[in-house]
């Protein structure tokens, strides 16, 4: 082992590969940052320009690129509320709020030190305890995935504000625009009306531009957001993170990373699923002075260590098994595969150099990023510095060219305009929009694996008492969502008790 980690260290301590990582953070940050792009649109289109490249320098500048747009979907998240990747849809809840509030370059910094704590988790993870997570990860069948779904839209009880029946019925028009298309059990078609182009389905990017992106522009537009709008503070002169706030954050950062790893380590789950199961708990841990959803620096820190801490973990199926754990690692896949890798249960005997070079790299891209994102943080910035009608009008362009990039169809934009109408309205009679994104993300995992499951026991439920880890997450969402309600009850009561003191000061 030792010799083979010098070899490593040989193959990853250049310059040239330092180069390279660094433009591949670069690179996935702007492509994270920019709404309808992302990670994965990166990779492919830069993947033909690794052809002639060595393996190592081509490996660490494509998986760098994943690292940087994770954390970039955040930068767009905390200035504009639109998520630049599905990953970030959570950290807009608390990120927004407190640019809103005159404290964009905090928020950004705390988004930047949770991706990079969850990034370097995960890297780590990934370098040490890959056999051992990937042996957890082969025991989930459909069962598990079904039981794994059903506790993560249990977290629509969290985010749902005022009113659950709200909430259900916006993860419930979540879980239905899932089923458009093609069925991908009985190959049926379902929802399309006769419309060839809706045979793929509906592209949860598409919505999510339209629900948090082109709602706010047409509110702002029709002037329903004056208030809003006007009230978007100037930056506070202590515009910045501090070590109290690392000191605050640091065990939520930590349980969530490890979240994180663990979801992103199963075949099937991603960033997204773990950003908000992680946000989920550090809410019902909360302390009657911390206002989630109001610009709560926890509410930041824990989905960007979750889904930052996925990002590698992703990749363990995929090096151990051969499983690749999301889009992004199938895309990863092929690079491999086109450097002569064959990823699987013999590639650390018969690659040993390369791929330990690749996962040391991994923990020195996560470093590499937190400098970069430090100085482009500074730039980024200075969007709330833009004029408010003409970053609306800005905003509207790249929203319908990143709609259109996802598939190249006009198709995705429509559906990015009227699901922007249907949210405006949804919003002005306070539904919330989080629960459509859970329901888009889990909807479908839900469905698939409960039809296959009940294949698997001919038709009985008993299956899902059966299994040890489904029976686990079963039970775990019950329990959760009687203790979140439990808790949101005792925080109000708390919260108003607190409220009461500080008018008495």
């Amino acid at each position: 082992m030792g010799q083979v980690i010098s070899e490593a260290l040989m193959n990853l301590l250049s310059v040239q590969n330092l180069i390279f990582v660094n433009v591949g953070i670069f690179i996935g940050i702007i492509f994270g940052a920019i709404p309808g792009m992302n990670g994965n649109l990166a990779i492919t289109v830069l993947l033909p320009f690794t052809f002639q490249m060595d393996t190592v320098p081509a490996l660490l500048m494509l998986t760098a690129i994943f690292f940087g747009a994770n954390f970039g979907g955040s930068i767009s998240s905390i200035l504009i509320n639109t998520p630049g990747t599905n990953a970030a849809a959570a950290t807009l809840i608390d990120g927004y709020p407190m640019c809103r509030n005159g404290q964009p370059r905090r928020a950004l910094d705390m988004a930047l030190v949770a991706s990079t704590f969850g990034g370097l988790v995960s890297a780590f993870c990934l370098l040490f305890f890959a056999p051992q997570i990937s042996k957890v990860a082969m025991k989930f069948s459909s069962p598990e995935y079904f039981a794994l779904a059903i506790f993560g839209l249990s977290v629509i009880a969290s985010v749902s504000g005022k009113s659950l029946v709200k909430g259900l019925i916006s993860g419930g028009l979540g879980i239905l625009l899932a089923t458009v298309g093609i069925d991908s059990v009985s190959g049926v078609t379902r929802f399309t009306f006769g419309n060839i182009k809706l045979y793929n389905g509906i592209k949860m990017l598409a919505v999510l531009l339209g629900v948090y992106a082109i709602a706010q522009m047409i509110g702002r537009i029709n002037k329903t957001e004056a208030a809003v709008v006007s009230n978007l503070k100037a930056a506070d002169k202590d515009d910045h993170i501090t070590k109290e706030d690392v000191k605050k954050t640091l065990p939520i950062m930590a349980k969530s990373s490890l979240i994180g790893a663990f979801i992103g380590a199963v075949p099937g789950t991603g960033g997204a699923i773990a950003s908000f199961i992680a946000y989920n708990e550090a809410k019902r841990k909360a302390r009657p002075d911390e206002k989630f959803g109001e610009g709560e620096i926890k509410g930041i820190a824990a989905p960007e260590s979750a889904n930052n801490g996925a990002t590698a973990a992703t990749l363990i199926p995929l090096l151990t098994l051969g499983i690749p754990g999301d889009v992004v690692a199938a895309t990863l896949l092929g690079a491999f595969t086109m450097h002569g890798l064959v990823v699987g249960p013999k590639l650390f005997e018969t690659s040993g150099p390369i791929v330990y070079a690749v996962l040391i790299g991994c923990v020195i891209a996560q470093l590499i990023m937190f400098f970069q994102g430090k100085y482009l943080l500074g730039l980024f910035v200075k969007i709330t510095h833009i004029p408010q009608e003409l970053l609306t009008a800005l905003l509207v362009v790249i929203c319908c060219a990143g709609a259109f990039a996802i598939g190249s169809s006009e198709m995705d934009v429509y559906v990015m305009l009227l699901f922007g109408v249907i949210a405006y309205f949804m919003q002005k009679l306070d539904f919330p929009s989080v629960p459509i994104v859970l329901g888009m993300v889990l909807g479908p995992i839900a469905e698939s694996n409960l039809r296959n499951a009940l294949v698997m026991s001919s038709g009985s439920w008993t299956i899902f008492v059966k299994r040890p880890i489904c029976l686990a997450f079963i039970i775990l969402t019950f329990v959760l969502i009687v203790l979140l309600k439990k808790g949101d009850a005792k925080q109000r009561k708390a919260t108003d008790k607190y409220m009461k003191g500080e008018q008495e000061e």
